[in-house]
């Protein structure tokens, strides 16, 4: 699968059975995200289960896609149980990144 930009550009690329779905979301293993498109984001969000989020910027040419990635660098441990493995450091897209087969 791949995380894609409109512009055609590749984010993140796996196979599927690496990936895991956690609420409707993709998250790909972090070797497979192109890191170099990524900047690191100041804004915070805590889920109840999964623990603190760690926000990325996804550069698109001279665009900088504000909070359009997320990882939990260090997810509360119980929620593997939840999730069924553990997705530390895996990272989701949102809006303008579209995860496709």
């Amino acid at each position: 699968m791949k995380a894609v930009l409109t512009d055609g550009t590749v984010v993140a690329e796996a196979p599927k059975d690496d990936l895991i779905s956690i609420e409707g979301n993709w998250y790909f293993p972090p070797a497979s995200v192109d890191a170099t498109l990524l900047e690191e984001s100041p804004t915070q969000y805590h889920c109840p289960w999964k623990g603190d989020t760690q926000y990325f910027s996804v550069k698109a040419g001279d665009d900088l896609l504000q909070d359009r990635a997320w990882s939990y660098p260090a997810p509360i441990p119980t929620s593997f149980e939840r999730v069924g493995e553990d997705y530390t450091g895996y990272v989701a897209f949102w809006k303008d990144v579209q995860v496709v087969e």
